[in-house]
C-alpha cells in the first residue's frame, strides 16, 4: 500500500532487494571503524523517536564480524535515547563521514551490553549517496566533554534559530513497537539543504521537503506505518545538538512543494519535546562547502 501511494511499486522492492543486505560488507565495517561519531536512532520506553550522537575515538565503532557492530559508547545518561538501549532493542546507526560525504547505513537488534557498550546484531546494511551531504573538514578533536541535557520550551529562540539556519538534521522513525517482521525497526537518516530548507510554521510545526533521493523511502514508509519522529539538528558552532520528537504527517500535494527545488512532498513534524544537548560534538567542524545539487539549484532560482 504505501508503494502505490508513493507511486513506485513496481521499482521499490526490487531496489530494496539488490542493495539493502542482512550484513556488513567489508568496506562499511572499515568505515564505521575510521568514525570519531555516528547517528544513533531509537524508540524511548513510550514508543517516542530519538536520534542523538554517539561518538569515541576512531576504532569506537567496531565490526568483529559481517553480522555484528559493537559501539563502545553510550548517550549520556540524561540523553532520553538511552532508554532505547536493552538487550532486544531495535535501533538505527548511520555513519557519516563530513569530509568526504560518505553516509552508511545499519539497522538491528542489541544482542549484548555491559558498562563499556552494546553490541548490534545486523538486520539491514546499506549505503546512501551523497547528494545532500555538505562537505566539512574536521578540525581538532574537543578534550573530554560531559553532554549536558537541558529542556527546552518549544518556543525556545536558540531552538528556532538553529533550525531556520541549519543546512544539516538527522531524522529517526520506526515501525509501529513490538512490530517483528522483517524489515521493520528503527532507521535515521540524514536530511540536507540550504539554510531554510526547515520551514517553521506560526504553530511551531516544522515543515521539511523530501527530495528525490535513493528511492529505498524507509523514512516515509516509516511515517505511514508509524506517524512519530524524531529530529536531531546539529550546532557546528557551538558544538550542542538540538533534539526533538513529536508526531509526524506527509503532505502530499501542497503548494509549497512546486517552490522548493527537487523537493517531491513534504513531511511534516509537531514537536512535543525538545531538548538541547550541550557539548554532543566531539569535534570541531569547519564551514561547509555545499552540495553541488544544491548550488546548482540555487543558481538555477537566480
Amino acid at each position: 500500500m504505501h508503494a502505490t501511494r508513493l507511486g513506485l511499486a513496481e521499482t521499490i522492492d526490487p531496489v530494496g532487494r539488490h542493495n539493502i543486505r542482512h550484513f556488513m560488507p567489508d568496506q562499511h565495517r572499515l568505515f564505521f571503524a575510521q568514525l570519531p561519531f555516528a547517528l544513533l536512532g531509537v524508540l524511548d520506553r513510550a514508543g517516542n523517536p530519538w536520534a542523538t550522537v554517539l561518538s569515541g575515538r576512531p576504532g569506537f565503532l567496531a565490526s568483529p564480524d559481517p553480522m555484528l557492530l559493537c559501539i563502545n559508547a553510550f548517550p549520556p545518561d540524561c540523553d532520553p535515547a538511552v532508554e532505547g538501549i536493552y538487550v532486544g532493542a531495535r535501533l538505527a546507526l548511520l555513519g557519516i563521514e563530513l569530509p568526504t560525504r560518505r553516509r552508511n547505513r545499519m539497522n538491528g537488534g542489541v544482542v549484548d551490553l555491559d558498562v563499556s557498550g552494546f553490541v548490534v546484531r545486523v538486520e539491514q546494511s546499506f549505503g546512501n549517496c551523497p547528494q545532500y551531504i555538505q562537505r566539512r573538514d574536521y578540525g581538532g578533536f574537543q578534550p573530554p566533554r560531559f553532554p549536558r541535557a537541558e529542556p527546552l520550551d518549544l518556543d525556545d529562540e536558540w531552538a528556532l534559530d538553529l533550525l531556520r539556519r541549519t543546512d544539516t538534521a538527522f531524522v529517526a522513525s520506526s515501525t509501529p513497537p513490538r512490530d517483528a517482521q522483517p524489515g521493520g525497526g528503527v532507521d535515521v537518516s540524514h536530511r540536507g539543504g540550504v539554510p531554510g530548507f526547515i520551514h517553521i510554521a506560526e504553530d511551531g510545526t516544522l515543515e521539511i521537503p523530501d527530495y528525490r533521493g535513493n528511492r529505498y523511502f524507509n523514512t516515509l514508509g516509516n511515517l505511514m506505518a508509524y506517524p512519530r519522529a524524531a529530529f536531531a539538528v546539529p550546532d557546528f558552532t557551538t558544538g550542542d545538538l538540538l533534539q526533538l520528537t513529536g508526531s509526524a504527517a506527509i503532505i502530499w500535494d501542497a503548494p509549497r512543494v512546486a517552490s522548493v527545488p527537487r523537493a517531491e512532498r513534504l513531511w511534516r513534524l509537531q514537536p512535543s519535546r525538545m531538548i538541547r544537548l550541550r557539548d554532543a560534538l566531539p569535534v570541531q567542524l569547519r564551514p561547509p562547502e555545499f552540495s553541488p545539487l544544491l548550488l546548482a539549484d540555487s543558481d538555477a532560482g537566480r
